[in-house]
């Protein structure tokens, strides 16, 4: 492993279009899993120019029958969450309000062909909801076990959405990206070398006074999140590099669920299989086995059995043991990486991390989705139902099964 380098991620605001299409989804997510536990959910959406349109396939009890046809009253539940999940970012523009935008609902049932391999039935556990891979990774260069960079780049932007709500920056408009890039020298931060903030604004703030102005106060927002040693006058900043940037959101680029899945994980710091997370309730492993990875390789590090570790888990449909797990520690493990894979297998809360006993050690039927679709799914604090896969309440565990 090299242990002097650059490394550069990314993060999006709330309001950028396909987060945007991320928040909705799982909106719709927590709205059915509220009405059945067992939903089966896979929601897709698009927004554009005044439009938000919904697909997918969806199962549950009060929400719709096997022929298509909705519970009364679940349809305007779910326009209703849809608008509220806009309003909430912030969007009341001519290009895209949350209350004018034009509404298509296109859910309709799950196929039974793919019930049949997921539902528990006779002697068959519950099966994986779909084939793959999935990675999970911690390190330990923030107290949350992330990378840096990403987490730099998350927080840069929650700061300034928290500013724009608040009104201490009225001039933010929703849509905004930042990116971090940090020096690593002995596999650790020790200076910000770049930092790029491109933020949709209010009319006037691409030039002159007002342009000073947002540049003054994102650098101020840069300056409150990397820790000091981080920073200093070889740091370069690039600001609305663009030059102007009045016209964002769905507006400005189509968003679509699923396409920011670097920024949702580790941003490029670990391997990921491809499959997206929002929009899909916790039978499919494309999610619920990236959380459990997560919690496993955080739990790992926390327990200082590693600086570093990435895990792999791969299913196939209809078929409830994982078909494979793979522990890297990247050179940084107290112990054998092989030893660490017998000992996450010998814990019997883990239910041989099938997705039934995924679903059951986490928690995850509940509707606890839509937080975790803006600023990343992982390195966030876990608080009652929510983010139990950032807890490190298996580290005596392990400890025990490696003793």
């Amino acid at each position: 492993m090299r242990s002097n380098y650059l490394f550069t991620s990314e993060s999006v605001s709330e309001g950028h279009p396909d987060k945007v299409s991320d928040q909705i989804s799982d909106a719709i997510v927590d709205l059915f899993l509220s009405k059945d536990p067992e939903a089966r959910i896979a929601c897709e959406t698009l927004t554009t120019t005044q439009l938000v349109v919904l697909a997918g396939e969806i199962r549950g009890r009060g929400i719709m029958d096997e022929a298509g046809n909705w519970a009364p009253g679940v349809q305007e539940e779910v326009e209703k969450t849809v608008r509220d999940t806009v309003k909430r970012i912030g969007y009341e523009q001519d290009g895209f309000h949350w209350e004018t935008f034009r509404f298509e609902n296109n859910l309709h049932p799950q196929s039974a062909h793919i019930a049949q391999g997921v539902d528990a039935s006779g002697n068959k556990d519950e099966g994986a909801g779909d084939q793959g891979i999935m990675f999970g990774y911690a390190a330990d260069d923030t107290p949350d076990l992330m990378p840096a960079t990403l987490y730099y780049s998350h927080k840069i932007l929650e700061q300034m959405a928290a500013d724009r709500h608040s009104g201490a920056a009225p001039f933010l408009e929703p849509d905004a990206k930042s990116q971090v890039t940090l020096r690593y020298e002995g596999s650790k931060p020790v200076a910000a070398t770049a930092i790029v903030v491109s933020t949709q604004h209010g009319k006037g703030y691409d030039q002159g006074e007002k342009e000073a102005e947002l540049h003054a106060y994102v650098k101020k927002v840069v300056a409150g999140i990397l820790p000091a040693e981080l920073l200093s006058d070889e740091t370069v900043y690039h600001i609305n590099p663009t030059g102007s940037f009045e016209i964002g959101g769905p507006d400005g680029d189509a968003g679509l669920t699923g396409r920011k899945i670097i920024v949702d994980t580790y941003g490029g710091a670990a391997p990921h299989g491809g499959g997206a997370f929002s929009g899909k309730d916790p039978t499919k492993v494309d999610r619920s086995a990236a959380y459990i990875t997560r919690y496993l390789a955080k739990n790992i590090v926390a327990a200082g059995l590693a600086q570093r570790v990435t895990i792999q888990l791969a299913y196939a449909i209809g078929v409830s043991k994982p078909l494979s797990l793979y522990v890297d520690t990247h050179d940084t493990g107290t112990v054998g990486d092989d030893k660490i894979e017998e000992a996450i297998m010998s814990i019997a809360k883990l239910g041989g991390l099938t997705p039934r006993g995924i679903r059951t050690h986490l928690g995850l039927n509940k509707p606890i989705y839509q937080k975790t679709a803006a600023y990343g799914h992982f390195g966030r604090k876990p608080e009652g139902d929510y983010f139990p896969w950032e807890k490190t309440d298996l580290v005596e565990d392990l400890k025990a099964a490696l003793a």
